[in-house]
């Protein structure tokens, strides 16, 4: 599965944590984030992921246009609900994952449903949907 992690500036500790812990599960996924929360998370855990440009610079587009093209299975976006003007630019993501049917977290409480989830290979309907990805090495 193609996992796309995002954080807001006060959430990214918190993703860590989340990787941290979950490491042994997303090992096993192909995983990309924007720039600064990938490169954190990356330094925190080893995992290796693909990073986009830092979100403020177009790397929320970068995985934007990724989910428009079928091209992502499953979002970890953590959200800081109480930043100013934070609601604006995650609704095209949220938009975009409801119009292609890609599961996305925006908090830790549905982060940790989805990735006993995925882990369970209750997302393995992905495959049918996305064929890009179906018979790949997960």
């Amino acid at each position: 599965m193609n996992i796309a992690l995002i954080a807001h500036d006060k959430k990214k500790e918190l993703l860590i944590e989340f990787c941290i812990a979950y490491c042994g599960i997303l090992s096993k996924h192909e995983l990309c984030a924007t720039g600064t929360t990938g490169r954190l998370v990356s330094e925190a855990t080893g995992l290796n992921i693909k990073r986009f440009l830092p979100g403020q610079h177009g790397g929320d587009q970068q995985i934007g246009a990724r989910i428009a093209y079928n091209e992502i299975d499953l979002v970890l976006l953590f959200r800081d609900p109480l930043a100013s003007g934070n609601a604006v630019p995650d609704m095209p993501l949220l938009r975009l994952c409801d119009m292609h049917s890609i599961p996305i977290a925006t908090n830790v409480a549905t982060a940790e449903v989805l990735i006993h989830g995925l882990e369970r290979g209750d997302l393995e309907w992905r495959n049918i949907v996305n064929p890009k990805t179906a018979g790949r090495e997960n």
